[in-house]
């Protein structure tokens, strides 16, 4: 399992050599992404979860305001593994 200093520090560095750490919370970001990952994750399929988290930062990187819209489409991304899961059963997507 991975410290929260470890990967407090591995999210700063990363943001760093992005050029985005005026853009981003790493704080909000860490538990968003990782919370909606653990929902696709669990409810879709594992390998959809790092895909999925690709796909919203794309799509949050396309509004003016990234932080604000990461958090509404991290909810809409949420509720759609939700529902995917009770169509579909949890863990039912071929990996």
């Amino acid at each position: 399992m991975v410290g929260v200093n470890t990967l407090k520090e591995w999210v700063d560095l990363v943001c760093q050599e992005l050029d985005i750490t005026d853009a981003v919370s790493p704080a909000a970001m860490q538990s968003r992404v990782l919370d909606m990952s653990r929902d696709v994750a669990h409810g879709v399929a594992r390998p959809a979860a790092p895909l999925t988290a690709y796909l919203l930062g794309l799509a949050a990187g396309r509004s003016t305001n990234p932080e604000a819209t990461a958090d509404e489409l991290t909810q809409r991304v949420c509720l759609l593994a939700q529902r995917w899961a009770q169509e579909h059963g949890p863990g039912s997507s071929p990996e």
